[in-house]
């Protein structure tokens, strides 16, 4: 039987992904065959990933592709088995083993998840196969009991497959001895047998000022401390698994956007934004600002660049565009002779209309679009799943992903981004200065970024996106062997094997 061992948070946000992905590798290191595993996910950055004995792809969290890659292993759809992709405030669309079996409100949904829990285990026997040591990341907290029933998330998950729980506690954040001991006093005493010890995140000055609080945690639960990690500055490198990290990088951007002769780009913060780890090598970029701008401020005025991002309802998006005058600051932005890229939902919404005949987005309905580039978008119940390889006009090679609904036809695919196994794909304006893609990917290719930035007066650092991304992830794990149990992780996670379903 494969070893498992599963990191639970206090709360969102408490940086489970980016421990998940360090122990990956970590372990990965040492010899050892890892997977990651996380039963269900509420993100709308997904990931093209291969469903095993079929051609076809499928989707799943971006961040269970990144722990993949900590791994060294590529990725699969059993790693994230049960994917929800928010179309509304109320509504998600549910992604089942990568392929889309439909939506579902919030409190219907509640009712669907006992009937996916055999799913969930199937996928989770898969992934073990042949593995030393699965690694499964929760979701949200546990301490949510009003959702206990029929769980698959977190200690639902944990004691049907029989996974012991490490709780993660942000104490960055603060009051992290009272989520820590507060969880503890809301679970069943068969939820908080499963838990075998606590982590503590994001500790920032010295650690020994925190020794008292570790002890009153222990005496106050009975778990002991596997450890206190610091604040993980090459977390900083590793692209973000949702919208909860948009807060964060939109605050410290604003203030000092353009000084110093620093090129702007501005990426507009949709309401139902997609894949915005696209813009990581932008932001990676010295000399660059990627300035996220919140609803209700304005595109700057000294951008070089807007990026009107990936977006999972197109539609609505359009329609938030426009309440927030960010089509006024667009027209604007281009008067002033500034360049303008879509990507994907945000190539749909540069067109003269978005139409969604069969209400795939919600409602059968069609939007005027934002009319900079001279196509038009109908939305089609086919998803599109698919790795790419492409290469610019220009010659440069790019790799990437597409995941989108709808065919994008017009005039300007006359003039494509990319050609897709020569294959034209996406479009241009007439002067250049607006594009579309559907490839998500796109600004990673170094030589392409480099050519694409000098059009904008950009001297680019020609940094390598993936090998960056690799060697943070070397780094986090070489922090985390420093300061955690390792070897009492370990042994909790190889002392109870979980069944096969």
């Amino acid at each position: 039987m494969t070893a498992a061992i599963m990191l639970q948070g206090t709360g969102s946000d408490v940086g489970k992904t980016v421990l998940v992905a360090g122990l990956c590798r970590l372990f990965a290191r040492r010899g050892l065959v890892v997977r990651p595993f996380k039963p269900q996910n509420m993100s709308n950055n997904a990931a093209v990933a291969a469903i095993p004995g079929s051609a076809a792809m499928g989707e799943i969290g971006r961040g269970q592709w990144l722990q993949a890659l900590a791994c060294g292993v590529g990725p699969t759809v059993h790693m994230n088995p049960v994917l929800l992709k928010p179309q509304s405030e109320t509504g998600s669309q549910i992604v089942v083993q990568g392929r889309v079996v439909g939506e579902a409100r919030g409190r219907d949904y509640q009712r669907l998840k006992p009937q996916l829990l055999a799913k969930v285990l199937e996928s989770f026997a898969l992934v073990g196969e042949g593995a030393d040591l699965v690694i499964v990341e929760g979701a949200g907290s546990p301490a949510e009991i009003n959702l206990r029933a029929g769980d698959i998330a977190n200690m639902g998950f944990a004691t049907a497959a029989s996974v012991p729980v490490i709780l993660v506690g942000d104490i960055d954040r603060g009051g992290v001895i009272a989520s820590l001991v507060g969880t503890h006093a809301v679970l069943s005493e068969e939820d908080r047998a499963m838990i075998a010890g606590f982590l503590i995140n994001k500790f920032r000055g010295d650690v020994s000022l925190f020794d008292d609080g570790l002890a009153a945690v222990t005496r106050f639960t009975g778990w002991p401390s596997l450890g206190v990690i610091p604040f993980l500055q090459a977390a900083a490198r590793l692209p973000a698994e949702d919208s909860v990290a948009l807060e964060r990088l939109a605050r410290p951007q604003a203030g000092f956007a353009g000084k110093g002769g620093r090129l702007v780009v501005a990426v507009p913060i949709l309401g139902r934004i997609a894949n915005f780890d696209d813009l990581d090598p932008l932001r990676a970029e010295p000399g660059l600002d990627v300035v996220f701008v919140r609803p209700g401020d304005r595109l700057p005025d000294d951008a070089a660049l807007v990026v009107i991002p990936g977006s999972k309802s197109t539609i609505a998006d359009l329609e938030g565009f426009r309440s927030n005058a960010w089509d006024a600051d667009l027209r604007r932005h281009v008067g002033r002779g500034g360049h303008v890229v879509g990507l994907c939902g945000g190539y749909q919404m540069l067109g003269r209309r978005v139409s969604d005949p069969l209400g795939i987005e919600g409602g059968a309905r069609e939007a005027e679009g934002l009319g900079l580039l001279d196509v038009e978008t109908v939305m089609a119940p086919e998803k599109v799943l698919r790795t790419v390889a492409a290469t610019a006009p220009t010659g440069e090679a790019l790799e990437g992903y597409e995941i989108h609904l709808g065919e994008t036809t017009g005039s300007d695919c006359a003039r494509p981004v990319v050609l897709v196994d020569g294959v034209p794909s996406g479009a241009t304006s007439a002067d250049g200065k607006v594009l579309g893609t559907y490839l998500h990917g796109f600004f990673a290719a170094n030589a392409f970024r480099r050519s694409f930035l000098a059009r904008l007066g950009h001297q680019s650092a020609l940094r390598d996106d993936r090998r960056e991304i690799e060697a943070a992830l070397d780094r986090i794990a070489e922090d985390l062997e420093k300061v955690v149990d390792v070897e009492r992780l370990l042994a909790t996670a190889r002392a109870t094997s979980p069944p096969t379903p």
